[in-house]
């Protein structure tokens, strides 16, 4: 018992209860929301030396910092010199910024609106139909969860995800997907893993390779996650999700009408837009650990909202996680004696064992495995 003035006596506050409690409901963080509350748990709240910490990168309202925008619309209709030009911008971008807007990219605004609502009906089903698909197993093929470090991190997301593994490497049986989105799911797996092909070819061609050398590395694992970001009554004490760099070789965005993606940008938070038909890519671990630094894995977050819900969908370009069988680290057609290499080789399974045991927060997954000189 703790002593709180006056003699007053009051439980102590016990964290692991009430995670454990939060994950036995299966309800997520609408469950939580939908009981009404007024403010949000204590597992929720950041710690005070994070709410201090942000101070050194608040975003200037003024600011004039704004992702990259690269249209695609030429991309591939034989113009050499556009899809030169194009190819430049996407490697200036995934060098300076790890995050850029796809504009004309080919995916018909049909079928974006249609996978948000898709994935908001989802969420939105009743508690005891989605409880059948709750489960923290990888391995599972289509599973609804919150917090996949939830043990581990300062504090708790103010999150759900419907995560299903559509490449693992056998494409997933549509039956496992839910009813509630199964064939939105099953139409938009087929646009994004073209557009897909393409930004692989071009990140290719922008580290000076031929066009289906990392298409050759990656690309066998397709992980989407539609994230689910209901109204918080106290949006200024939690995030939706905290800083992170993504554990992919690049991930594929699309966010509603709200938004509340940030990326830190010269040391400052800048806020990515959400404008409608457009997608983002942001560059994952993967390919600043094989590009030996070239292009960055940008630190980024998702702030929580008064207004909601807000609704986003990441697809994940990857090799399997579980995969203990090849190596990964800086490309050796790139490294020369002026570009040594910076990382270790490392297998996908020892990256996210670490990935998963250091949770979110900041610290990127990449500094472990620097070498000694680095």
């Amino acid at each position: 018992m703790e002593i709180t003035g006056a003699g007053e006596q009051q439980p102590t506050y016990d964290g692991l209860k009430e995670l454990k409690a939060f994950e036995d409901s299966k309800a997520g963080v609408k469950g939580v929301v939908d009981a009404g509350i007024v403010k949000i748990p204590r597992m929720f709240v950041r710690p005070l030396d994070e709410l201090t910490e942000e101070l050194n990168h608040i975003e200037d309202e003024n600011s004039i910092f704004e992702i990259p925008v690269i249209d695609m619309g030429s991309v591939d209709q034989g113009d050499r010199r556009r899809r030169k030009e194009i190819i430049d911008e996407v490697g200036r971008a995934s060098g300076t910024w790890g995050f850029f807007r796809l504009v004309n990219h080919g995916i018909p605004s049909t079928v974006t609106d249609e996978i948000i609502e898709g994935i908001k009906r989802f969420h939105e089903q009743d508690t005891e139909i989605k409880k059948q698909f709750y489960s923290n197993d990888p391995k599972t093929g289509c599973i609804f969860n919150t917090n996949f470090d939830l043990y581990v991190s300062k504090y708790a997301n103010w999150r759900d995800t419907l995560r299903c593994n559509l490449l693992s490497p056998d494409p997933l049986d549509p039956q496992e997907l839910p009813d509630t989105c199964r064939d939105i799911i099953v139409e938009y797996w087929k646009h994004i893993m073209k557009l897909a092909n393409t930004i692989t070819g071009l990140l290719s061609e922008a580290l000076g390779l031929e066009q289906d050398h990392l298409k050759r590395i990656f690309t066998d694992f397709l992980l989407l996650s539609g994230h689910y970001y209901p109204a918080c009554p106290e949006p200024e004490l939690t995030l939706g999700t905290s800083k992170h760099s993504d554990p992919s070789f690049f991930t594929l965005v699309l966010q509603d009408h709200i938004g509340g993606l940030q990326i830190l940008h010269q040391n400052q938070w800048v806020t990515v837009k959400p404008i409608p038909a457009t997608l983002i890519v942001n560059i994952g671990d993967l390919l600043q650990l094989i590009s030996n630094d070239k292009f960055k894995s940008a630190q980024h977050r998702v702030l929580a909202n008064r207004n909601g819900p807000r609704v986003s969908v990441a697809c994940f370009l990857n090799t399997k996680f579980s995969d203990n069988s090849k190596i990964y680290g800086p490309l050796k057609e790139i490294l020369s004696e002026e570009n040594p290499p910076i990382y270790k080789y490392i297998t996908m399974k020892e990256y996210t064992d670490h990935y998963v045991k250091k949770g979110l927060g900041g610290v990127s997954a990449l500094d472990h495995f620097k070498l000694p000189s680095n």
